[in-house]
């Protein structure tokens, strides 16, 4: 079986969140959470602000976990990170390559878009523990190199 690791997270400001629009054939025009796979020889937390980065050109300083999602797709066993951020340096951009757009929205907003998101039911429960401030400490993380 393959395995995927995903990581990202949430960004918030003002009651809104930042969500990314896709530009990958599997879901073009989907929005979701800014996130992507784990790069060789990175840590959990420095991919996902990698991947913030680089999919919405804000950088963001990685305060807690917000949820950790496994599913297995197509043979495919795929775990992902979703953590709490608190944005450091926001210059919002869009790549143009795998993004088409990025964009503020609130969550009754993000509640009524269930066909225009990528991942309805992680956005939900994710952007929910945010919302409750359901968010578990980065310090159950070991990262550990040789």
């Amino acid at each position: 079986m393959n395995i995927k690791v995903v990581t990202g997270g949430i960004l918030e400001k003002d009651g809104k969140f930042l969500l990314v629009q896709e530009n990958q054939e599997i879901c073009k025009g989907k929005w979701n959470v800014p996130a992507g796979g784990l790069e060789e020889n990175a840590s959990l937390i420095e991919g996902a602000k990698r991947e913030i980065y680089e999919e919405t050109g804000c950088k963001v300083e990685i305060t807690g976990i917000l949820e950790i999602i496994n599913e297995i797709l197509e043979g495919v066993n795929i775990v992902c990170f979703f953590f709490d951020t608190k944005i450091i340096n926001e210059n919002v951009k869009v790549d143009g390559q795998e993004i088409l757009n990025v964009k503020w929205f609130t969550y009754e907003e993000i509640m009524d878009m269930k066909d225009e998101l990528r991942a309805y039911g992680y956005f939900l429960s994710t952007i929910k523990n945010k919302i409750d401030n359901k968010i578990q400490s980065t310090e159950i993380i070991k990262s550990i190199r040789k």
